[in-house]
């Protein structure tokens, strides 16, 4: 059995391959993912903002999500929940974001 740290580290890889199509970034260099939890029955949960409440691509997002951390053996299901605070701001990029939309 793997260790909870790899397995977290697995399921981070796995959200970054998940593209915002609207700014072309992946949510975990966004800085849209808050936390993840993975019980004993292999369900996580990740809790994750969006940078405006009235984003349109919700369950687009969702959806890449779920298909993206399933591919981690120990992930059984996935529950993705919104929240919204605190609230997303352009200082939760990644330095590699910043620099991709020009922020100093």
């Amino acid at each position: 059995m793997r260790d909870s740290e790899t397995i977290k580290n697995d399921i981070i890889a796995q959200l970054a391959t998940v593209i915002d199509p609207e700014l072309n970034v992946d949510v975990v260099n966004l800085g849209l993912i808050y936390e993840i939890d993975l019980d004993e029955d292999g369900i996580c949960l990740i809790n994750m903002t969006l940078t405006t409440p009235a984003c349109p691509l919700t369950e687009v997002l969702i959806s890449g999500i779920t298909e993206a951390v399933k591919k981690v053996d120990e992930v059984k299901n996935v529950d993705v929940e919104f929240v919204w605070y605190p609230v997303w701001s352009p200082d939760r990029m990644s330095d590699a974001a910043k620099k991709y939309f020009g922020y100093k």
